[in-house]
């Protein structure tokens, strides 16, 4: 595992306590997990995902990430609905690896209230979370 100065966290989107991160997309918010869930769960070898239709509150499990180490649910930041899900990574889950913020997304979604996104923490909020 990294130190954390090691992995990359960036300054445009919002994370939660979950180590899930969430990006505003003109009226979407695409949502991943963070560098540090992924180094902390080791190789990603399969993303289970919702259906593009369904609605979850914020904080609601949408989903899983299973890596050769465990299986951990994830958790969608804001309210919304599921308008698309990162079908690369039915073939290519390590994209949640090697590059977890671009490349290795998890879903998009139709807000429900933006103004949730308020109660998410920013970079220095989330590194001041993993240190302490």
């Amino acid at each position: 595992m990294k130190s954390i100065e090691e992995l990359s966290f960036p300054s445009d989107v919002k994370y939660t306590d979950d180590h899930e991160w969430a990006k505003v997309e003109g009226d979407l918010v695409r949502v991943g997990i963070s560098d540090y869930a992924q180094d902390q769960l080791g190789e990603i070898v399969f993303v289970e995902m919702p259906e593009i239709g369904d609605t979850f509150a914020q904080g609601n499990e949408f989903g899983s990430v299973e890596s050769v180490k465990a299986v951990s649910e994830i958790f969608l930041p804001i309210a919304g609905e599921i308008v698309e899900v990162n079908s690369e990574l039915e073939d290519a889950p390590e994209l949640v690896n090697t590059d977890c913020y671009n490349k290795g997304w998890l879903v998009k979604i139709k807000p429900d209230d933006l103004s949730e996104m308020d109660k998410l923490k920013d970079q220095a909020a989330y590194l001041e979370m993993l240190k302490g």
